[in-house]
């Protein structure tokens, strides 16, 4: 594997999803596998590596590459190990096949194209790392795409100084970018004969009653809601199931509700709103905090000396589980996001090489910084 487009159909053909979240697709799930390889070529890279279990079978790989220079701050190069599901997917998902000047399959954007690029640039810089004022670490992590667990644990686990999330960003590097905030809404009901519906009472209904308060009274609160790099606050009701049968009232109904917030957004006011209009309204709530890191920081500094931009990005990422803990983080590298989670998902060849060369460039720029 001496190109970096080799390292990308390597770990294209290792089936990596992400278990959780709905139907994988598939029943080769979890990260394992994928953690054990990554493992293998950082220790042929000369790094010390641990995997750390995070979930059952599902651990993430650290790689610290050692430092002459005792006590040097810490750079973290942080992929995520998993991908979404496979489900509906018009190439073979775990083929990782190069044809067109692409290489096709799940996770080819998002993101085990990006991962191969950084890996490709500590091989090629493992004769010199040791010898830099930054100390390299290398992690992939479990469960980006549902829970950010690995990014989570790993925060517990270690301290670092700066971050780079590895990500489909066209090398760009996004320095904010929205949290997320689902939302889980359950209406439980009394079912009784569709032709006495007023002996029981609809959840349906509950449920349209409190998608009509998001529409009409939280979503323009949220959209007022902005940020000079992100824009605005959004809302989104992404799907509805409820009912057994159309002659029957029904006793359940749930939603799920995507909002995608800027910094400084408090959500408390989205449940008091809803519970006042549907008081027996269930809610749970999952939070994934929004990004910013300080585009004046001296390695984003260096990043776009080499032509990378400080830039936004309206997705979420793990970059922001770092920030959380103080440590400056961004999301980069080749690819775009626009083949992430697509049917038919794909990275350019030269798109993967640029990576490589960019990241290689990177380690050799810490050197004269």
């Amino acid at each position: 594997m001496s190109t970096v487009e080799e390292i990308a159909s390597e770990l294209v053909r290792i089936p990596s999803v992400n278990p959780d979240g709905g139907d994988p697709g598939t029943d080769q799930t979890g990260e394992a596998a994928c953690a054990e390889w990554v493992g293998r070529f950082l220790r042929e890279c000369g790094a010390e590596v641990s995997l750390r279990e995070v979930l059952p079978g599902r651990p993430n790989v650290v790689g610290r590459f050692p430092s002459k220079n005792s006590g040097a701050p810490r750079i973290l190069f942080a992929p995520h190990l998993d991908t979404v599901s496979v489900a509906g997917m018009t190439v073979d998902p775990f083929g990782g096949e190069i044809r067109e000047g692409r290489l096709w399959g799940r996770g080819a954007s998002d993101t085990k194209g990006p991962m191969a690029s950084m890996l490709w640039a500590l091989r090629e810089a493992k004769g010199f790392l040791a010898e830099l004022p930054y100390e390299i670490w290398f992690a992939g992590l479990v469960g980006e795409e549902a829970g950010q667990h690995g990014a989570k644990a790993l925060a517990e686990e270690e301290r670092f100084d700066f971050v780079m999330a590895g990500e489909p960003t066209s090398l760009d590097a996004v320095h904010a970018h929205k949290g997320s905030c689902w939302l889980h809404l359950k209406a439980r009901g009394r079912a009784v004969h569709a032709s006495r519906p007023e002996e029981g009472v609809n959840a349906i209904y509950q449920i349209t009653a409190a998608i009509d308060c998001l529409r009409r009274e939280v979503a323009p609160i949220l959209a007022e809601k902005t940020d000079p790099v992100l824009g605005k606050s959004t809302l989104s009701v992404g799907t509805i199931s409820g009912g057994s049968k159309v002659n029957i009232v029904p006793d359940f109904c749930e939603c799920s509700v995507d909002m995608r917030l800027v910094p400084g957004v408090d959500t408390a006011f989205v449940s008091q709103i809803l519970q006042s209009r549907v008081p027996s309204l269930e809610i749970s709530l999952h939070r994934s905090e929004p990004l910013w890191t300080d585009p004046s920081h001296p390695i984003i500094q260096i990043l776009g000396s080499l032509g990378s931009r400080p830039v936004g990005a309206p997705w979420f990422c793990d970059a922001a589980v770092f920030a959380a803990k103080g440590c400056p983080s961004i999301a980069i590298g080749p690819g775009s996001i626009d083949q992430a989670h697509t049917a038919d998902e794909f990275i350019e060849i030269e798109e993967l090489r640029r990576g490589g060369r960019f990241f290689l460039e990177f380690l050799q720029a810490l050197g004269r910084a």
